[in-house]
């Protein structure tokens, strides 16, 4: 069985393309946060997601920097040789399902909390309990 579901942000607006046969592709990327984090390491991952068809279509339409989604679909490997002789993998999710994980007034809410985030005045560090 292969099977992906995730959770994450866009990190930027997708990348949309047709082929010679008029199917749609839309090509994007998702940031995943680690429930767990190492100190010093990575606090996200990062998938490469691929929508086809109609569900490009809804991707284009909807879809932009920042949107939170819930994608589920399989993973693709492909493996190939570039010019200088190196082996490059790649791992893409080829999705089957892609929506929303947050209402429109929540993505409008975050992107408010972060603008009018207050920084911590000078020496109030040191006091705070979480510190």
């Amino acid at each position: 069985m292969n099977k992906v579901i995730l959770m994450g942000r866009l990190t930027k607006d997708p990348e949309i393309s047709s082929s010679a046969s008029g199917t749609t592709f839309a090509r994007y990327s998702i940031a995943v946060d680690r429930k767990f984090k190492q100190e010093g390491g990575p606090d996200a991952d990062f998938f490469n997601c691929t929508s086809i068809g109609k569900q490009a279509e809804f991707v284009e339409k909807y879809l932009k920097k920042g949107t939170k989604i819930v994608t589920s679909g399989r993973l693709e490997t492909n493996n190939y040789t570039n010019k200088e002789g190196h082996k490059v993998y790649d791992v893409r999710v080829i999705t089957e399902e892609v929506e929303f994980a947050e209402s429109k007034g929540s993505q409008q809410q975050t992107q408010n909390d972060v603008t009018n985030f207050l920084n911590v005045p000078d020496g109030l560090v040191e006091e705070l309990p979480f510190s």
